[in-house]
């Protein structure tokens, strides 16, 4: 074993055993290790050199070559830890509402003519989800409190159900009292800007003061988009994650809506769409 080492330490004096010229001459490290017998230096080869020994043997450091997957590890250890905090995070400061209430913004009205009702989740049978239930029943008290003559509901089918959800809604208005011959249902859009442009010929025949509806986190990028299309309207933000946000078990979801709607108005901010 010794003759081996001092045949592999042998060759030209300005060549590591790695063909590194960073460890520096043959002499000087044969020198340094000496025999392997006397030494803790070892030279192990697994398709890729290591060299390793303690910090007097190899000049004051240790050269070693670790498995790659010990990064991955790292890695994996510091997203965990960076997931654990924002969970604490979350569930233990009001950040949630504080995000809601600046997307929602300052402004509200109660009161107008014509009242535009965004759609939000729809089930896979065609019922309305959380969003759209709350979206609804907020839209049957501001009709009956707010001296509004029409309700449109802007919202087309969903990658769950090929109903559209705006027809859910509208029944339930209905059964909340508002006439049907006071319900315009928009039942093709699929998002946000589409619930905008395809309202627009629609609104168009209906005079007076608009009032947009949706909940507080989807107001700041609904109201930019109607903007932008040259749909002016006034806010009146409803209850939607700051709902959830209020029960410790409701948060984290409060905050993964709130995230992807954060995603969504920097996509639309891209896409120069308001």
């Amino acid at each position: 074993m010794a003759l081996k080492s001092q045949k592999f330490f042998s060759g030209r004096g300005d060549q590591s055993p790695a063909g590194c010229g960073c460890l520096g001459s043959g002499n000087a490290l044969r020198g340094a290790i000496g025999p392997v017998s006397h030494n803790r230096a070892l030279l192990r080869t697994h398709g890729l050199f290591r060299v390793a020994g303690t910090k007097s043997e190899l000049g004051g450091g240790v050269i070693e070559q670790r498995p790659w997957y010990l990064g991955f590890a790292r890695l994996g250890i510091r997203l965990l830890a960076a997931l654990v905090s924002l969970f604490v995070i979350d569930s233990f400061t009001p950040i949630d509402s504080w995000w809601a209430t600046v997307l929602a913004g300052q402004s509200y009205s109660a009161t107008g003519d014509v009242l535009v009702v965004l759609s939000g989740s729809i089930l896979e049978d065609g019922t309305m989800g959380w969003s759209s239930y709350l979206r609804a029943q907020y839209a049957g008290r501001s009709y009956r409190e707010g001296g509004f003559r029409e309700v449109v509901i802007a919202g087309g089918p969903d990658k769950l159900s090929n109903v559209p959800v705006s027809i859910a809604m509208g029944e339930f208005l209905k059964f909340q009292g508002v006439p049907a011959e006071a319900i315009h249902l928009e039942t093709i859009s699929r998002s946000t800007r589409e619930n905008a442009l395809y309202s627009r010929p629609l609104l168009s025949t209906l005079p007076g003061r608009k009032v947009l509806l949706t909940s507080e986190y989807h107001m700041f990028r609904a109201r930019r988009a109607f903007a932008k299309l040259g749909i002016q309207v006034s806010p009146q933000a409803v209850p939607g994650v700051s709902e959830r946000a209020g029960r410790w078990r409701g948060r984290w979801s409060a905050f993964l809506d709130l995230l992807e709607e954060t995603c969504k108005i920097g996509y639309y901010w891209v896409r120069g769409w308001f």
